[in-house]
């Protein structure tokens, strides 16, 4: 390979929190001539608009075997890289360069400073410190294997670099999935992830801005059941919230193969049971006897909006006392509690999704280094992978250790 100003000994596709962490990880180790490609004038997009503008860098969940279940796909796999790079291990590495991170009550952890810039200042200032070159709004248009070894790199600009390896850390762009298959790579058909579900029609349109916490969402599609429990938002459109989330995140694929087309159980009670929630009313009937039955829920935690739609719903009059609610009307109610249905009709409105599940099926990289098995010299990382993980900060996880570890391994094989 020639020597020359434009040649380098790792080019790295994609500004992201993967391709930041692995040209750090590389040039901290020692590996000289480290360069990384931003196709936009900005880069680490994702963690500036991740978390409301706050970044959720990872969660506080410190053993290995327990993180891999809030991968949907990917998962079991991952069990060998988190043992070397885990949550712990950014938590440290962070901290070690200036930033550190606090954990909130459910898990998320996020940097002191609350806010996103902090983050992208702390790997900016490493990734210079570290002697990387950055450049922004210069994207990889084509990638091939040089005769004499490495890589012949095409940019958009019509500029070519050589490189001695070549990572992928390109994200769910569809033009870093065209490169790896050009470069041999197969590809699992992205679909979307984490995302809100639409009702039509929306029979809680009223109940807009509403929260419950917990309740427990069940689709059944395939002949398959996916289950959640946790926070949801009620919205104008349908249901929003961490549980509406982490269900699509599980159901994504068989909801995309159905058509974004289900029913959706809901158990507003939390996941209480019918002998349970019978206690409650029978408990209501005896110290609220005179009360109405709008005035008084069946607990506290209970939405007072939820609980008079539920009402309406069953036919009930909200001026009823409880000491006059029939055995029908109150088995209505317990049944509306438990298992209300909707007609899931397609995604929220808005393509709020911020991840893809889909991308190189990980057969074919070798997860110790992050390493192709097809292209020796090549290397992939975060979203570009067939990964993805629920909402709380796994997602980006997912991309500082698998950057962490494709940087470690670069730079063992070139020294």
């Amino acid at each position: 390979m020639p020597t020359s100003s434009e040649h380098w000994s790792l080019v790295v596709a994609g500004g992201g929190p993967a391709g930041f962490m692995a040209a750090i990880a590389a040039a901290e180790a020692g590996l000289a001539r480290v360069l990384v490609l931003e196709s936009t004038p900005e880069p680490l997009g994702k963690v500036l608009i991740s978390g409301g503008g706050r970044c959720n860098v990872t969660h506080a969940c410190w053993d290995p075997r327990e993180l891999v279940g809030f991968y949907p796909r990917g998962g079991k796999a991952l069990r060998g890289p988190f043992s070397r790079f885990a949550a712990g291990d950014a938590v440290a590495w962070f901290d070690e360069h200036g930033l550190e991170l606090v954990e909130e009550p459910d898990g998320r952890m996020f940097p002191r400073a609350n806010r996103s810039t902090a983050v992208i200042q702390c790997l900016q200032r490493a990734a210079a410190a570290a002697g990387v070159e950055l450049r922004t709004s210069e994207a990889l248009q084509d990638a091939e294997r040089s005769a004499e070894g490495g890589f012949k790199l095409t940019l958009r600009s019509g500029r070519v670099l050589r490189a001695e390896r070549l990572l992928l850390a390109t994200g769910s762009h569809p033009s870093g999935r065209r490169l790896a298959q050009r470069l041999g790579h197969g590809l699992v058909p992205p679909v979307p992830s984490l995302f809100t579900l639409a009702f039509k029609p929306n029979p809680l349109v009223a109940l807009a801005g509403v929260v419950m916490d917990p309740v427990q969402l069940e689709l059944e599609l395939e002949g398959e059941r996916f289950r959640q429990q946790g926070p949801a938002l009620i919205t104008h459109w349908g249901l929003s919230g961490p549980a509406t989330l982490r269900l699509t995140a599980f159901a994504a694929r068989a909801l995309q193969q159905n058509g974004y087309r289900a029913q959706l159980q809901v158990d507003w009670s939390g996941g209480r049971s019918q002998p349970q929630l019978e206690q409650l009313f029978a408990d209501c009937r005896q110290d609220q006897a005179r009360r109405q039955l709008s005035n008084a829920r069946p607990w506290p935690q209970l939405s007072r909006r939820l609980w008079q739609h539920l009402l309406d719903q069953q036919g009930v009059e909200p001026d009823r006392r409880w000491a006059d609610l029939g055995k029908r009307q109150q088995q209505g109610l317990i049944e509306s509690l438990r298992r209300s249905r909707y007609a899931v009709a397609g995604r929220g409105p808005f393509g709020e999704e911020f991840v893809t599940a889909g991308g190189v099926p990980l057969g074919e990289v070798n997860l110790a280094t992050m390493e192709s098995r097809q292209v020796p010299g090549l290397y992939l990382a975060g979203e570009l992978l067939d990964v993805d993980g629920v909402t709380g900060g796994f997602n980006f996880q997912h991309c500082w250790s698998s950057g962490w570890l494709a940087g470690q391994a670069v730079a063992a094989a070139a020294l």
